[in-house]
């Protein structure tokens, strides 16, 4: 009998925040929060307007937002926790350091919105946590990071598995955390509902 093992596994973490932690995270207080921080946010409404991002987004103007918003500060406790059970999970050998939140930032799409394809630099675990999803809002999008060396190979089968796609896409609800190695590439696709797509997005760095 043939036999076929997976090799080089990309993990995906998904979870409701709120299974961990003692504090359990309000998230229409995170709502409010998000949307109040962004409508003062002056530094961060230029910068978006500048470069073209549509909505918002605190990436390039607020660096301290659990030191801000104690709202913020709750969630990074919490969220430490599940950075901590995904590097058991990928059997990541720290000696005597450990992961550390090093960027905290908002992300506020509206009705025809979009984030395109990237990965996060110089940093190690990277996720989002979902604060508003209205109903036909984008999906997260996540590549196969072999992809460009799959040179001539043919396309995947729809009815393939959902790991041996080259593009797999979640849904998110609202309280859930979903976390990826940094390297991983993804994108959110255009916003076709007419609501807002709210979330918070972070990196862990190895400190």
């Amino acid at each position: 009998m043939a036999e076929i093992q997976s090799l080089f596994v990309t993990r995906l973490y998904r979870a409701q925040l709120n299974e961990l932690g003692k504090k359990k995270v309000d998230y229409d207080e995170l709502n409010s929060s998000c949307l109040a921080i962004a409508e003062e946010d002056e530094a961060g409404q230029a910068w978006c307007e500048a470069n073209g991002y549509p909505g918002y987004t605190s990436y390039s103007s607020l660096d301290d937002l659990p030191w801000r918003f104690p709202i913020f500060a709750a969630l990074e406790k919490v969220l430490d926790k599940h950075v901590a059970a995904f590097c058991e999970d990928l059997g990541f050998d720290l000696g005597d350091r450990k992961l550390k939140c090093g960027a905290f930032w908002i992300n506020i799409l509206p009705q025809g919105g979009m984030h395109a394809s990237h990965i996060h630099p110089h940093s190690v675990i990277s996720g989002t946590t979902y604060v508003a999803m209205p109903k036909g809002t984008s999906a997260l999008k996540l590549e196969d990071p072999r992809l460009p060396m799959m040179m001539h190979a043919p396309v995947r089968s729809k009815k393939a598995r959902a790991e041996m796609q080259s593009f797999v896409y979640v849904t998110p609800q609202v309280g859930e955390v979903l976390l990826w190695e940094s390297w991983l590439r993804h994108e959110v696709p255009m916003n076709m509902a007419e609501d807002e797509r709210v979330s918070v997005s972070f990196n862990y760095e190895w400190a």
